[in-house]
């Protein structure tokens, strides 16, 4: 097995047409994807908004989830104690890194591809392992999901009436089951920022009794309830939601066309 990095970035193409130079999107190579076909896209991670986000972009059962085996939690301590990663390296890097744990994972145990789908796997080419983290950046400072009602309290005080930013990481990894070779095809990280209006001691503790906070990067979900904290924003929705739409689809086209 090996593994090695490949930059996506290409020089642009000079054409007599301004649409063939113009970049394309995952509309077009939807039918590329498929759970049981040569080319399939695995999602590693658990979140419902990430799969809303795929579902949405037309990839509705046409991708299948498989949770990350790497130990987050310790990635997250041994990123926190290296001050000179920036929030956007670090949800970055959380994405590539979960994802190539179940990259390394799926090629390690290789009847793992044979059990992906009940078409079973001797057919399959090439997986595309979709990793991705999405942190609130507050002025410098990574508010990662609350540990608990006060965590989410104190995270909500913080963002209340001021701007903040969030960053959601992204990273795909190719595995060519041909030679069992990992290749990462993409990452990048999307920053949006969002305004939040000043909130009321009662708005926040009935915000946090909702149990909506608990599993929310910055204890809101501006898909959610917690919209309604939100006065504006600037950036795309859809990063803040936990997958920047737009760029993942320029990203996923590029990637299936290598």
């Amino acid at each position: 097995m090996t593994s090695r990095h490949s930059s996506t970035e290409t020089d642009p193409v000079q054409t007599s047409s301004v649409f063939e130079s113009r970049n394309h999107l995952l509309l077009s190579k939807l039918s590329n994807l498929s759970v049981d076909g040569p080319q399939r896209l695995i999602l590693a991670s658990q979140s419902p908004r990430r799969r809303e986000i795929l579902d949405m972009m037309g990839l509705a059962n046409r991708y299948t989830v498989t949770f990350s085996p790497l130990d987050e939690a310790s990635l997250q301590m041994e990123l926190a104690n290296h001050p000179s990663i920036s929030p956007p390296e670090y949800a970055q890097k959380l994405a590539e890194s979960k994802a190539h744990a179940l990259a390394l994972h799926m090629v390690a145990d290789s009847s793992r591809v044979e059990k992906t789908s009940s078409g079973g796997g001797h057919n399959v080419s090439s997986s595309f392992i979709l990793g991705s983290d999405t942190i609130v950046d507050k002025d410098g400072c990574i508010l990662e999901k609350p540990k608990d009602e006060e965590d989410a309290k104190r995270m909500l005080h913080m963002l209340s009436g001021t701007w903040h930013e969030v960053h959601t990481g992204v990273a795909v990894y190719k595995i060519n089951h041909g030679t069992d070779e990992i290749v990462l095809v993409s990452s990048f990280t999307e920053t949006a920022k969002v305004k939040f209006t000043t909130l009321c001691e009662e708005d926040i503790h009935a915000y946090i009794q909702t149990g909506e906070p608990m599993d929310k990067a910055g204890a809101y979900g501006i898909q959610g309830i917690g919209g309604q904290m939100v006065e504006r924003m600037e950036g795309d929705f859809f990063a803040v939601m936990g997958l920047p739409m737009h760029r993942l689809s320029g990203e996923l086209a590029k990637a299936l066309a290598l």
